[in-house]
C-alpha cells in the first residue's frame, strides 16, 4: 500500500472527509509504479510536483481564466474582449504543441472530491491498486491541482452512448499540503452555499 505526502491528525482527518460533489475541469491518467516512485522521491527530496514536464504552462492557463472571471464583475465588456483574445491565443498554442498538452486534455466532469480522495465515471476500467494521476481545476475559482492517488475500487455503474462506465474511487496517495487544503476549503465553501440555498428556500 502506498503512502500518502503528509500523516493526518484526527482533526486533519475529520476535515478531510468533508466531501463534496461538484463539476471540475479533470484529467487522469494511469501511471506505473515506477514513476510514482520516481516522482515521490524527488518530492520527499524537496522536488515541487509541479516540476513535472508539461505542467508549467497549466497554471498560466489557469490564472489566465481566473483573472478574467474576477475582471468581469468591474468590467464586462473588457473581460469578453480579453476572453476572446486568450482563446484564440490559446488555440494557436494547441495547434502548434498539438492537442497532447495537459490544458487540451482537461474537461468538465462532475465528479466527489474531498481531503481524502476522489470518486468519478470513466469509461476506463481500473483495478485496485491501480496509480493515477490527476489534473483538476476547482471551479469558479480555478485553481490548478496535481496529485497522485491510488484506485480502491472500480465498479460497473451502466452505460453510456453503448459504453460501460465505471465507478472509480481513489485515495490521494501523494498530493501537496496547501492542494489539500484548497480541496478541504473548497467543500467548507459548497456546503455553505447549499445550506444559505436551502434557507432561503424555507423563508
Amino acid at each position: 500500500m502506498f503512502k500518502g505526502v503528509s500523516l493526518m491528525t484526527d482533526k486533519e482527518n475529520r476535515r478531510s472527509a468533508v466531501r463534496t460533489t461538484d463539476r471540475f475541469l479533470l484529467a487522469y491518467k494511469r501511471v506505473s509504479r515506477e514513476k510514482f516512485t520516481e516522482i515521490a522521491a524527488d518530492y520527499h527530496q524537496g522536488v515541487s510536483l509541479y516540476t513535472q514536464e508539461g505542467l508549467s504552462d497549466v497554471p498560466m492557463y489557469i490564472g489566465a481564466q481566473a483573472a478574467l472571471d474576477r475582471l468581469r464583475q468591474r468590467d464586462a465588456d473588457l473581460a469578453d474582449f480579453l476572453g476572446h483574445l486568450d482563446n484564440k491565443i490559446n488555440f494557436l498554442l494547441k495547434k502548434a504543441e498539438g492537442e497532447n498538452t495537459v490544458f487540451a486534455a482537461m474537461k468538465l466532469q462532475k465528479a466527489d472530491l474531498s481531503g481524502g480522495g476522489i470518486a468519478f465515471h470513466a469509461f476506463e476500467k481500473f483495478k485496485p491498486g491501480d496509480i493515477v494521476e490527476f489534473h483538476l481545476t476547482l471551479l469558479p475559482s480555478h485553481a490548478y491541482l496535481y496529485f497522485l492517488a491510488q484506485v480502491i475500487s472500480c465498479k460497473l455503474d451502466g452505460d453510456r452512448q453503448g459504453k460501460a462506465v465505471y465507478r472509480v474511487s481513489a485515495e490521494f496517495t501523494l498530493i501537496m499540503d496547501e492542494d489539500r487544503e484548497k480541496v478541504v476549503q473548497h467543500g467548507f465553501k459548497k456546503q455553505s452555499l447549499a445550506l444559505r440555498s436551502r434557507r432561503q428556500q424555507n423563508e
